[in-house]
């Protein structure tokens, strides 16, 4: 059977720059989330997310090209037949006004010629689980034969546009968020970038299988029977060798949200496994977070430990998930990584490790 493999990782975030430096601070307990004060972004009110220090003037293509480049260096450099998928949700939105072509293609052809890629990029926009689908299409481009490599890089920048939207939605917390908590009240934007490269090549990281459903519910909630990411799960579940080590969920704190992946992990017979929210250290990172969120996967798989879930103190989803505020210790080769995002998208996708 051919197999698709990770060979090279790469992030940037405001917990750090390498895979193990992120996880070291998941499991120190640090949150890069606080409160910002109005004025910042543009916007007349204060808020809570999880945003970089310093100059904001390209932000996006600097953090996507670094991420790329720290993943192409891991995997051994760049080679001719390597290509780029870009996944984002909005990404140089913020820079409108100034009259700049603010489109993910202009973007992604940016970013691939800073990298020295060439060919045409793809460009991945499919709401919060851009990262994962990406993934998903970087798997079929290899199985087809298309390119040797692909490099995956999921980047999100946050803007006034994007916190005034998610507000308008009554979505955004006003306090660090709590995935999974009673008490929770919304999520908390964030920014990241993260890159994979996949080839067919040999190595110990193996993207098993991916699938993406919609439950066709609501343009901006889950489906309340959890149709869509219990599809998703459905059709990754066959390719398990036994059951996960744990379960990454999106787990964004918003109500909805969470309570449509409890009822998932019911229906999938997998509320026994451990679960891991990761939002509450950087924010909904949104076009990143399907790649991020599966990177510090990847180390928790390594280390046999998740981290704390922060945020959480008293479970607040009927029914309840196996989470927990302390760290949690974690057997087995493979995990789970779920996303959902807003139009009803749902994508599920199974990581190996191979020892």
């Amino acid at each position: 059977m051919i197999k698709t493999n990770i060979i090279g990782c790469g992030v940037v975030t405001p917990l750090g720059n390498t895979p193990g430096d992120v996880f070291g601070a998941l499991q120190a307990g640090r949150t890069a989330v606080r409160e910002h004060p109005a004025g910042t972004l543009g916007l007349k009110e204060p808020f809570c997310a999880s945003l970089f220090e310093g100059p904001r003037e390209d932000l996006f293509c600097r953090i996507a090209v670094e991420a790329g480049e720290k993943a192409l260096a891991e995997a051994g450099g760049l080679t001719p037949g390597t290509a780029l998928v870009l996944c984002s949700v909005k990404g140089e939105i913020g820079s409108l006004r100034e009259g700049e072509d603010v489109s993910l293609a202009a973007s992604a052809r940016k970013i691939a010629e800073r990298l020295g890629i060439q060919g045409m990029p793809v460009v991945v926009s499919d709401a919060c689980i851009s990262g994962l689908s990406g993934i998903v299409q970087a798997r079929r481009m290899l199985l087809a034969g298309l390119w040797d490599r692909v490099l995956v890089i999921g980047a999100e920048v946050q803007s006034r546009f994007i916190v005034a939207g998610f507000n308008s939605l009554k979505a955004l917390s006003e306090q660090p968020c709590r995935p999974f908590d009673a008490s929770r009240s919304g999520l908390n934007p964030g920014e990241a970038a993260a890159a994979l490269v996949l080839s067919l090549e040999d190595s110990p990281w193996e993207v098993v299988h991916g699938a993406i459903r919609n439950d066709a519910n609501h343009i901006s909630g889950p489906s309340r029977t959890a149709e869509g990411s219990f599809n998703a799960l459905s059709a990754v579940l066959p390719y398990m060798q036994g059951r996960p080590a744990f379960v990454g969920v999106h787990g964004t704190g918003t109500l909805y949200n969470d309570q449509m992946e409890a009822i998932a992990l019911e229906r999938a017979g997998l509320l026994d496994i451990p679960v891991s929210a990761l939002k509450g250290y950087f924010g909904h990172t949104m076009g990143a977070a399907g790649i991020l969120e599966t990177i510090i996967g990847m180390q928790s798989l390594l280390q046999g430990r998740i981290p704390g879930n922060r945020g959480f103190a008293k479970a607040g989803t009927e029914p309840s998930v196996n989470i927990s505020a302390q760290a949690m210790e974690c057997s087995g080769n493979e995990f789970l990584k779920l996303l959902s995002g807003f139009g009803g998208i749902n994508g599920a996708l199974l990581i190996r490790h191979c020892v």
